[in-house]
Formats: structure tokens, sequence, C-alpha cells
């Protein structure tokens, strides 16, 4: 049989302040090629790699080299700042951005399907167990871009229908490791915990540097001021170190250590095909997840037209590592499964709580009453560890 061939873009900044998640994302797209061409189905794709390395005017560049190449659809963006930068691009060259990380919601574009997570499937959930188990009182941080503005905006608004205070927000420069004075200001609040917007170099310099200050001061981080983001996986715990890998909490969808027959498939191909790492991710399971559909949706479709895909994605059913995936024929974000966990000394996270089932996504957080009452009942979830 005769397979349709489909050049797809790629587009992640496997260089840069955030390369090692980008890296890892970049394994779960290429592990999903693989197993789509290697099916023997009616369609084959090539992928087209770009490294934008951080920089957003190269993301915009490159967006219009691809499209402008006869791509249609690009697998890509881990930042929302990269994200905004691009979709006018894909929405005046009609070409559909798989956007495979999770973000703050409160967007919407024909031009875009988002397998990430939505705010009401990591922030909601993570608000609720913060409030409930560690207390009220809360210091965020985070990097000076829309992804820390917007969450600690949801999170704070959240934790204050929960009855709780936000201490002080503070922000860095992305890339940023100048993290001293940012450290003594939550010292000297001494908040029940943290909320940690950060990513990349600057998130690892901050948890050293938190861990070991508070060392200095007789001071048990993980239990006393624990450290809590929608952010935080696998590949980043060894780029901390080992005298603060343990201990922080994180708020995902997908954790590689989920003992599920899908998951342990998907553990063992990505292993075997990367062994050089980094390990996989939530976001190297949301990219997986974005070609898997993608592919299917291709399929359906018999065309690379990004209006007949993107009607067409909305028929699939994906059983992912996390579990069951679909997505949502309103919003073309994803129904994904909540979870929470906390990380080891093992460079693992073990599962603290995670949902029943995949909750449907909320990402304009319309779906309550008052507005950010769904923080006080957020995804049932079910205790696994205590």
């Amino acid at each position: 049989m005769a397979r349709t061939k489909y050049r797809i873009g790629v587009m992640l900044s496997t260089t840069g302040s955030y390369s090692v998640v980008a890296r890892s994302m970049l394994n779960g797209a290429l592990l999903a090629f693989r197993e789509i061409n290697a099916s023997g189905g009616d369609i084959a794709l090539e992928p087209v790699v770009v490294d934008p390395s951080g920089d957003l005017a190269r993301y915009r560049s490159l967006s219009l080299e691809l499209l402008g190449s006869g791509i249609r659809h690009v697998v890509g963006c881990y930042t929302s700042s990269s994200r905004k930068e691009v979709i006018p691009c894909f929405e005046k060259l009609d070409g559909l951005l798989w956007y495979p990380s999770h973000y703050e919601g409160f967007e919407s574009s024909d031009n875009v399907i988002y397998t990430g997570a939505a705010p009401n499937q990591h922030v909601l959930p993570l608000v609720d167990y913060l409030a409930s188990r560690l207390g009220s009182r809360a210091f965020c941080v985070g990097s000076n871009y829309i992804w820390a503005w917007e969450n600690n905006r949801i999170f704070r608004e959240a934790l204050t229908a929960r009855g709780g205070t936000v201490l002080a927000e503070r922000y860095l420069s992305v890339g940023d490791t100048e993290v001293d004075q940012v450290i003594a200001a939550i010292i000297d609040q001494r908040p029940d915990f943290v909320f940690n917007n950060l990513i990349g170099t600057s998130a690892y310099a901050f948890f050293r540097a938190f861990r070991a200050a508070c060392r200095a001061r007789g001071i048990d981080q993980a239990g006393e001021i624990p450290v809590a983001s929608c952010t935080l996986s696998e590949p980043e715990l060894p780029e901390i170190g080992p005298d603060a890998i343990d201990g922080h909490l994180s708020s995902s969808v997908y954790f590689s250590s989920l003992t599920s027959a899908e998951n342990g498939a998907f553990i063992r191909a990505y292993t075997t095909s990367f062994p050089d790492g980094p390990v996989s991710s939530a976001d190297a399971e949301a990219s997986y997840i974005a070609v898997k559909l993608l592919g299917a949706a291709l399929s359906q479709a018999g065309t690379d037209d990004a209006r007949t895909v993107r009607a067409a994605v909305a028929d699939q059913r994906l059983h992912a590592p996390q579990g069951e995936v679909r997505i949502d024929r309103q919003t073309f974000h994803a129904w994904l499964t909540p979870r929470i966990g906390r990380s080891t000394g093992s460079g693992q996270f073990e599962v603290l709580l995670e949902s029943r089932e995949p909750i449907a996504p909320d990402p304009y957080l319309v779906q309550s009453s008052p507005r950010f009452a769904s923080a006080m009942r957020s995804p049932l979830l079910k205790v696994v560890q205590s």
C-alpha cells in the first residue's frame, strides 16, 4: 500500500537556559515519529527539527521558514512567550501549532492544539493540596514572563478563595541565577510554602541555594518551607544536584514512575531509543502525545490541510503513558489526569495524589462560579501515598 508522506516541523530550544526539558521533549516527539513510521500504516512522517535556542526572534523566523516551505504542522515551543511569539505566523499562513507544554491558559486560537496541562489540571489541584495540607501562607517566585505572571495570578486568586494569603511575589529574568536576595526575603517571611514558577537554570540555582541557606540556619527546608511547582520534572532533578534533589512538590499530569502497562512500554522504548538522556518528563510525554494525535488525525483526514486535521483530531482517543487522552472539541485542549508528586533522592517522583479519571480542560476557568470556586472543588484526587 502506498503511504502518504508528510513533513512535520519540530521547533524546540535544545540549547539555551531551558534546554534540558526541551531535549526530553524532542526525544518524546522523535519516539512517536519512529513508532508511527514503523507501524505500517497509510502515512509516514518526516520530522524537520529546528532549534531556536530560546531566542524569541528566532522562533518567529523559524516558524515563517517552516510554514513557508510548505509544512503545515509544527510540534513545538516550551515557554509561553515563544508560543505567543509564533501564533501570529500560524494564523497568517494557516498552519497548526501543536503545543506540548503545561501553560497558564486564557488563550484561544484556531491554529493551536494544546496537549499540555491547562490551569485547572495543574494549578488548582496544587492549590487544593497545599491549602488543605501545608498551610495558607505562600511566597511566589517566577521567571519574568507571561507564564509566571499569569500562573501566580491564578494561584493567588485561587488561594485567596481558600482563605489563604500570598505574602510576596518576586521575579527573575529567564536564566538569571542571582537568587540570594529572593531567598533572604523568603526566609525572613517564613511562608508555609513557596510556589515556584522559575524555569531552567534559574530554577536549578534557586533550589540549590535555598536548600543550602535553610540548612545553614538549621531549617529543614523540605519539611518546613517546601517548594511546590507546576514545571519541575525528572530530567531537571539531576541539574539541581544531589544535595537538594529531594522533597520538592510538583503538580503534573505525568510522572515517569507511573506503573501502568502503557507507561512501562513507553519508558522501555524511550530509554532504548535515547540511552544518553535526558530522561522522560511530562513535557516529553506531551510531545509524544502531540505527534501521536497528529498522526492519527492526518490518517483520518487524508490531507495535511490545517482545518481538516483540526476537525479530525477531536475524534481521536489515545491510551497514553499517563492514561486516556483526548482533545476537547470546544477548546482543543486535552483531557488529562492531574497528579501531585514529591521528588526523591533517586531522581524520581513518588505520586502522592492522582485523579481517578481524566479531567476536562478548563483553560479559561469558566466552569465555576464565583470565578475561582473551582479551587475549592478541584478534581477528586485519591491518596496514593501520604
